[in-house]
């Protein structure tokens, strides 16, 4: 099983862009993605560094959020 966190897009160049997940960054590759992609979108990221599905905004918070909650109670530091 593979977990695909949330990633908010905060920067696009071309078939790629730059995504922000609990204080992390990275570049993700977009050329799996079925339509368009926009500044702002949260985006599911896969194992490879590929995007393959954007999400709503409150469906990614509350995925967020609730991984938040199991670092902490594992005692991990979420950023």
């Amino acid at each position: 099983m593979c977990i695909g966190i949330p990633s908010k897009v905060i920067a696009l160049n071309d078939q790629m862009a730059t995504v922000e997940a609990m204080g992390e960054q990275r570049d993700v590759s977009l050329i799996l993605m079925p339509e368009a992609v926009e500044l702002g979108d949260y985006l599911l990221i896969q194992v490879g560094n590929f995007a393959v599905e954007k999400i709503e905004p409150q469906r990614a918070r509350e995925a967020l959020d609730y991984l938040r909650e199991v670092a902490e109670q594992a005692g991990l530091q979420p950023a």
